[in-house]
């Protein structure tokens, strides 16, 4: 079966990508804009899209969660960023910390947090980077020292991404300091538990509904059930998780592209100069294929790179190569779009100045663009 863009989809990813686009555009997309100025969390929305399944993607149907394939994740995830890339990114994110439990935790762990999870009950959250460690993973500073049944964590964490709504988070901290990568480990947090404390909520340029975090862990004492997988396993997990983190961010990064060349085809159809709609004029003519070809090609290495990661086939220069291309593509094209609309694109009254916006941060976090090449450039 082969989608709008060309893309070959079996009945499953055709029924997935059309049902995440229905509720994207009939729920999401109908309140983004008034989010966006207000920076309101999307609460009502994410209880519309957990309702279809879309918060317990990766998560068995046991557990309440509907275990889509990946190429599936991806396709769902291009269509709310093509809605709104700040909720794609929150959904993305509190998706990916389930996927955690479910590969990683214990069968308690399980039954204690995946329902939860899957139904949108709780909130997700990834207490990863600091203020001075982000792509540099070797210089975190967060501490975890055992004090009998528990361990006590000390840090702060930097841009948590649902850090100030999760109801469920994940500590990256150091339990032996002089074990190197190996020193790392994993915990589950209690975002409602004494010690964790959302110092602020960030000011940001986009995405300004998905809200981003400083979190201050302070004697936050957590049960030793609650290490996730063996003590100094953490890096590790790290690892194993950023291909698909990655190639999740590239089709947050289409969609809003693809929102943006929607927008603009639109208003040159509509937009008349010299006795005629505009797209007839050569240059902007040109200006929308350029746009359309990239945002096709973008598309397309997407589901590749998703389809490589299905399948269990190593993938990490194939989605570095996806992240590269797909952000530095979406921030080009929206760019663009804003400049067909002339004067109007820098107005709030049309939505291509919050598509792009939205669409700088896709260079920077999971992996800036030189950490990208730099991936990609060993791997040659």
């Amino acid at each position: 079966m082969q989608d709008n863009s060309g893309a070959f989809l079996s009945e499953q990813e055709t029924m997935i990508r059309d049902s995440a686009r229905k509720v994207a555009q009939e729920v999401v997309a109908a309140t983004a804009a008034e989010r966006d100025r207000t920076a309101a969390w999307p609460r009502e929305e994410l209880q519309a899209v957990a309702e279809l399944g879309f918060l317990g993607m990766h998560i068995p149907e046991e557990y309440g969660g509907s275990k889509l394939g990946f190429v599936e994740y991806c396709l769902a995830i291009e269509e709310f960023a093509a809605a709104d890339a700040g909720f794609a990114t929150i959904i993305h994110v509190h998706n990916g910390m389930g996927d955690w439990v479910n590969r990683y935790g214990t069968a308690a762990q399980k039954d204690k947090y995946l329902p939860g999870i899957a139904s949108g009950a709780t909130i997700a959250c990834g207490l990863l980077t600091e203020p001075q460690a982000g792509s540099d993973t070797s210089n975190f500073r967060t501490s975890a020292r055992r004090e009998g049944d528990d361990f006590v964590l000390n840090g702060t964490k930097q841009f948590i991404s649902n850090g100030s709504e999760a109801g469920f988070a994940f500590a990256l901290a150091i339990t032996d300091k002089n074990a190197g990568k190996r020193g790392a480990s994993l915990f589950i947090v209690d975002p409602k538990g004494p010690g964790y404390n959302v110092a602020r909520v960030e000011e940001k340029l986009g995405q300004r509904s998905a809200h981003v975090a400083q979190i201050v862990l302070e004697d936050h004492r957590v049960p030793a059930s609650n290490l996730l997988g063996e003590e100094g396993s953490a890096y590790a997990r790290m690892l194993s998780g950023m291909s698909e983190g990655r190639i999740g961010i590239a089709a947050v990064a289409v969609g809003v592209a693809r929102a943006a060349l929607d927008a603009a085809v639109k208003y040159a159809k509509e937009r008349e100069a010299y006795g005629a709609p505009i797209n007839r004029l050569q240059g902007v003519s040109f200006d929308l294929a350029d746009m359309a070809t990239q945002v096709e090609v973008a598309h397309q290495f997407v589901l590749h790179a998703a389809r490589l990661h299905q399948a269990g086939i190593p993938c990490a220069k194939e989605a570095s190569m996806a992240k590269l291309f797909a952000s530095e593509m979406a921030e080009k094209v929206c760019s663009d779009a804003l400049q067909i609309h002339g004067g109007y694109g820098y107005l709030t009254d049309f939505p291509v100045e919050r598509y792009y916006r939205d669409a700088r941060v896709t260079k920077i976090y999971e992996g800036t663009s030189h950490i990208q090449q730099l991936i990609i450039g060993r791997s040659l």
